[in-house]
């Protein structure tokens, strides 16, 4: 009796002509090996090339495995917004629609645009800043891709506490918090509009909430080299007046792939309006200049990413003066933070 080529033979024919069953018997079957123009008979002893090839089959379907595993996790580019200036930049994370942020950075001094926020620019007591944070997915355009995100950040500043600082928690100095809303309009091309609540848990300052438009681009052309960003601010509470700064960031990559290190070049040139800094204080300018490096890394799904930057800040006299005999009052101040940043 003879069976399919594909069956095993597990009924034989016995010398008497009855049907008895029996091992797999490999007389009549034979099939198409893997190599065209070469066969394989049952009746064979499996020689050392035939146990290649079934080993390469077995191998060939595990391959796709194999490349799924090794390929990196997806990732996108979310918008970040900065509490002090709501300058907009970008923080690069994984698949879904909601991306948690969290970071930290040490500074030399804490400035907001230029002015005396809390500490000179010395090593004494060196501010530390905490972020926390969420990127959310809103909207999807014609190509799939995100073109609008809900953005909600809080960075709150720590310190050792001065003798003036009374008020507990003492050494809690700063906590800005914002909620803002982002669209891509146009490819590279992104705006926002911003609220953010400054306040001081210990007591040192008042109060001021801030209303803001903000504006970055990094097309794929001269333009979006240089990374410009725009934004201006006025105050519902508190000192009035208009607030607008002009920046640029070029980066130069020192390496090939995503995770290469990058050096920077940012300058921002700010100026406040009709007091904006203070009651009486008319236009004041200021700016700051200097370069950071870059250093991306990636952990499974964790993004992460350190930054050393180092900055000159320029003001003009007026705006130095409004520092107060405890504060900076330097027209050139140098100003080193090192940050962490994290985002899923």
């Amino acid at each position: 009796m003879k069976f399919p080529p594909f069956l095993p033979n597990t009924l034989r024919e016995t010398p008497t002509g009855s049907k008895t069953a029996d091992a797999p018997s490999f007389r009549t079957a034979s099939y198409t090996p893997l190599r065209p123009g070469r066969r394989i008979r049952y009746d064979q002893r499996p020689s050392e090339t035939d146990g290649a090839e079934y080993v390469r089959l077995l191998m060939s379907g595990f391959a796709p495995i194999a490349l799924i595993a090794a390929t990196p996790a997806t990732s996108q580019s979310v918008p970040t917004i900065d509490t002090e200036d709501v300058t907009l930049g970008s923080s690069s994370v994984g698949t879904g629609s909601i991306h948690p942020a969290f970071g930290f950075d040490i500074r030399n001094g804490d400035f907001a645009r230029g002015n005396y926020d809390d500490d000179a620019a010395d090593l004494d007591r060196l501010p530390v800043h905490v972020q926390v944070g969420v990127a959310a997915d809103l909207h999807h355009d014609a190509a799939g891709q995100v073109d609008a995100w809900l953005v909600i950040r809080s960075s709150n500043g720590i310190h050792s506490a001065s003798l003036d600082e009374r008020t507990s928690p003492r050494g809690w100095y700063e906590s800005n918090n914002l909620v803002g809303l982002v669209v891509a309009p146009a490819a590279g091309l992104r705006a926002g509009i911003v609220y953010t609540i400054k306040a001081s848990p210990n007591g040192v300052s008042d109060t001021t909430h801030e209303a803001s438009i903000t504006t970055s681009y990094d097309g794929k052309d001269a333009i979006g080299w240089l990374h410009p960003n725009f934004a201006a601010t006025v105050r519902p509470k508190g000192t009035h007046g208009l607030f607008t700064q002009l920046g640029i960031a070029p980066e130069i990559a020192l390496g090939t792939g995503e995770l290469a290190p990058t050096l920077s070049l940012p300058a921002v040139i700010g100026i406040g309006w009709g007091g904006f800094y203070n009651a009486g204080s008319g236009d004041r300018l200021y700016g700051n200049a200097g370069l950071a490096i870059g250093q991306p890394v990636r952990l499974g799904n964790l993004h992460a990413s350190l930054r050393a930057e180092m900055l000159a800040l320029f003001r003009d006299d007026r705006l130095r003066r409004l520092s107060g005999p405890l504060g900076e009052t330097g027209t050139v101040v140098p100003l080193a933070t090192l940050s962490l940043n994290f985002s899923l």
